[in-house]
């Protein structure tokens, strides 16, 4: 199993922090779905102030570029990005239109 870590912003409104968090307690059935039908098999999401980390866990069937397919051609996942934009920002390092980016894994025990 492969693990991939990403990082992104929120907007710094403890409002939008807290509506954002509400949508992550229980996400649409259909973006679980669409998550779990890519080969992610395990997914957190963690927050201090307002950096997210997320970690990845996924099969050897996953692909970023078989998921980011699957997701543009589903209206519910993009339904689903367009509203999480309200909330998010992209790192001050992101290329034009990049959400989540990479992180360098720097230590491991």
């Amino acid at each position: 199993m492969k693990r991939h870590c990403l990082a992104l912003d929120l907007k710094n409104d403890p409002v939008l922090i807290a509506e954002y968090e509400a949508y992550h307690k229980e996400i649409w059935p259909e973006i679980k779905k669409s998550i779990l039908d890519s080969g992610i098999v395990n997914m957190e999401i963690y927050r201090i102030m307002d950096r997210l980390f997320m970690i990845m866990e996924v099969d050897d069937s996953f692909s970023f570029e078989k998921k980011n397919a699957a997701d543009a051609a589903n209206p519910k996942v993009q339904e689903w990005e367009a509203l999480m934009w309200k909330y998010q920002q992209a790192l001050p390092v992101a290329k034009p239109g990049e959400k989540w980016i990479f992180m360098e894994k720097i230590f491991a025990l």
